[in-house]
């Protein structure tokens, strides 16, 4: 039986990398053994990068939130607590969308707020 060799699977492999690597700086992009560690930590950037595209949404929800609620004579913090008391379950990213594109009715649900 005829011996297989591997060097088809290698070539594909190291293909395969170079096409992840595709646009990067210099060897990173040319050269196999960089464009491999460079494809490894782009890959941890990336993880972080979408974890922290959550906490900015977040906070940028609580900020627009917080902005909408000044004026009519409140802050977050008592707002969301009086929300918790009236048994009122809207998560923060509708609240911003309410207090953006329906100004009325937000002004409607902190009169709810203000009076539990």
């Amino acid at each position: 039986m005829a011996r297989i060799k591997g060097a088809t699977m290698t070539h594909k492999r190291r293909k395969k990398m170079l096409k992840l690597a595709k646009g990067f700086y210099g060897c990173k992009s040319k050269h196999f053994k960089m464009a491999k560690q460079q494809v490894m930590k782009s890959g941890n950037y990336a993880l972080a990068g979408r974890r922290m595209k959550k906490r900015q949404f977040r906070n940028l929800w609580i900020c627009r939130i917080n902005n909408a609620v000044r004026p009519l004579g409140m802050n977050y913090s008592s707002f969301m607590a009086g929300l918790k008391k009236a048994g009122i379950e809207l998560n923060r990213k509708m609240l911003s969308e309410m207090a953006i594109n329906d100004p009325k009715s937000f002004a409607a649900l902190v009169e709810t707020v203000k009076n539990a």
